[in-house]
């Protein structure tokens, strides 16, 4: 049933997003000791991967539910996905973003038609400001990774990676909030023949490493991380799927972060975010692991504050 769900999800934003491409790197693979296959959605529309969510969060709703608007909240790109998501299909979009999500994300929501309301740079400030939202103008609220129909259009990028290189052993992506990784982790259970899903996260934002260990949801205190994209929790829709799907979570320090993205930025001539380099520098710690493995990554985004570049 899952497997049909996601064939559906990807026909019916199919209209409404990239094929992104797949790129490769003699170079990079020299450094890695492995076949690297980078899916680029920082090609994607809106500049990531949470395109596919959003737009497919969208169309899931009813007529009524879509004449009434929607309401996220989100650091950047989630929000940045929900409103050109939005405006592509003439649906209002309420964006709740915290006061230092970066500028050039906060312009992208603005230039897309979204109405942001700023709160506090905190989970809580997020969710309460949200729900007054919600509340205000009968809205429907999109979660930013933990709803089914954010994890299936999340899933489209690895069906898609899947389609190109269908022998991969191994798929990487950033973890966050849990709605890429938990897409990725159910394309390949059902679209590759025995691919392995890992998850790669910052020191400084461990709590998908934690939770896997523990068996339930962890938290982090603090979230000092260059990779502002990861700075959230994981959720009780996509945690079950990660528990049961994903392999291992390998965790990177901020110096680790910074050499990958510089790497995939000099080497590829492509713009990510840090975020985005967080797998391949998991790959750059352990090469053991991936030694002469076939390994596809998911660039999660591309969405960088140009202005404040730390190589």
């Amino acid at each position: 049933m899952i497997r049909q769900i996601l064939i559906q999800t990807h026909n019916r934003i199919k209209p409404f997003i990239h094929k992104t491409p797949v790129l490769t790197s003699q170079l990079l693979n020299k450094e890695a000791g492995c076949h690297l296959f980078f899916k680029c959605e920082n090609f994607q529309k809106m500049g990531a991967f949470k395109m596919r969510g959003a737009i497919n969060a969208i169309l899931s709703l009813s007529e009524e539910e879509k004449r009434k608007g929607v309401v996220t909240h989100s650091s950047g790109n989630f929000a940045q996905a929900v409103a050109l998501a939005a405006q592509n299909l003439g649906i209002k979009a309420y964006i709740v973003m915290p006061e230092n999500a970066p500028q050039v994300k906060k312009n992208a929501v603005k230039n897309y038609g979204g109405e942001i309301i700023e709160c506090e740079s905190t989970l809580k400030a997020r969710e309460d400001t949200a729900n007054r939202i919600k509340a205000e103008k009968d809205a429907s609220f999109l979660h930013p990774s933990n709803q089914d129909e954010v994890i299936y259009g999340n899933s489209t990028a690895t069906i898609e990676l899947l389609e190109d290189y269908p022998d991969l052993d191994i798929i990487l992506t950033p973890v966050g909030g849990g709605g890429l990784i938990a897409g990725t982790a159910l394309a390949a259970c059902y679209f590759s023949k025995n691919c392995k899903v890992i998850g790669a996260e910052p020191m400084q934002a461990d709590d998908a490493y934690r939770s896997l260990i523990s068996g339930q949801i962890e938290t982090n205190e603090f979230t000092d991380t260059i990779a502002d994209g990861l700075r959230t929790n994981l959720g009780n829709r996509n945690f079950p799927i990660i528990k049961k799907h994903v392999e291992k979570i390998i965790r990177v320090e901020e110096d680790e972060i910074i050499k990958a993205m510089q790497l995939i930025w000099e080497r590829m001539k492509i713009i990510v975010e840090p975020s985005s380099a967080v797998p391949f520098a998991a790959v750059l710690k352990i090469k053991e692991e991936f030694k002469n493995k076939t390994v596809g990554i998911i660039l999660s985004g591309g969405n960088v504050e140009v202005t404040n570049l730390t190589f």
